[in-house]
């Protein structure tokens, strides 16, 4: 299914034997992280044959406190993001938040992605598509991955069949969420690449406290699971030292680990592939 995706500007690998990895910080920081981040992500394509889009947030609107840590400002982030495209040849994704950040964002970037917690919002949804940009939407923690056809209809009626779905679980009860494999199969027969967000799945939100916590030991048991059941890719969120990541620092993946977890999957691709040639 991915192999629909080989369009996007940059991408250096075919992906019908593989899985697309999307990995990054959650959100741009400083050049120093994100070219470090990128840098590692870029070795492993090439170690790994698999293709790769660098994931970063040039601004996280979505804090629980007012005081988070919401990003370093939109064109300085966009700018580092651009530079980052630009020396390593590697496509980028980042999220939008309001209809008008969409012509802006895709200026500098490849894919849009519609956080979760928007995938319901029309005039957001539309404006992507109309960019002509690849738009990967996460499925909201509230919707069943069936109900995300009509997210994937609106993309569709404004024009654009350039369209990602991405799974990153639902709520269980008020600060856990779990993880129904069933929604990858469900999602995949709309016709579209659907990646599993491992890391988001391990949060912990909603605390009395405002911060977010997060279970990354589990990291390799869903991300293990989502290529099992034929996740045409996964997403990531990593750091070269989570624990003083200004945003989901609880739930993203030491950079350093990458490499043993890709690993890792890539051989399990390989066996659930042999059954089906």
């Amino acid at each position: 299914m991915i192999k629909a995706a080989l369009g996007i500007p940059l991408l250096k690998f075919a992906a019908e034997d593989n899985f697309l990895l999307i990995a990054g910080p959650c959100v741009v920081e400083n050049e120093e992280i994100v070219f470090d981040t990128a840098e590692e992500i870029v070795r492993l394509s090439e170690k790994y044959h698999l293709p790769c889009i660098f994931k970063s947030s040039y601004r996280k609107a979505n804090r629980s406190r007012a005081d988070s840590f919401s990003g370093i400002g939109d064109l300085k982030a966009l700018e580092i993001l651009a530079e980052v495209r630009g020396k390593l040849s590697i496509p980028l994704i980042t999220d939008i938040h309001n209809p008008e950040e969409a012509p802006l964002a895709a200026h500098y970037v490849d894919v849009l992605q519609i956080p979760a917690f928007l995938c319901r919002q029309t005039d957001l949804l539309v404006a992507a598509a109309k960019t002509g940009k690849w738009v990967n939407i996460k499925k909201g923690q509230f919707q069943s991955g069936a109900s995300m056809k009509h997210a994937v209809e609106k993309v569709r009626g404004a024009g654009n069949n350039k369209i990602l779905l991405t799974d990153r679980g639902n709520m269980f009860g008020y600060q856990d969420i779990v993880v129904d494999f069933r929604n990858i199969p469900i999602m995949k027969k709309m016709g579209v690449p659907v990646i599993m967000d491992i890391t988001h799945s391990l949060q912990q939100p909603n605390r009395e406290d405002g911060v977010s916590g997060g279970n990354p030991q589990m990291i390799e048991t869903i991300a293990k699971a989502a290529v099992s059941v034929g996740a045409d890719g996964i997403f990531i969120e990593t750091h070269p030292d989570p624990a003083a990541a200004k945003s989901d620092g609880a739930n993203m993946l030491k950079l350093s680990e990458l490499d043993d977890l890709i690993k890792k999957l890539v051989a399990i691709r390989k066996t659930i592939n042999s059954f089906n040639n």
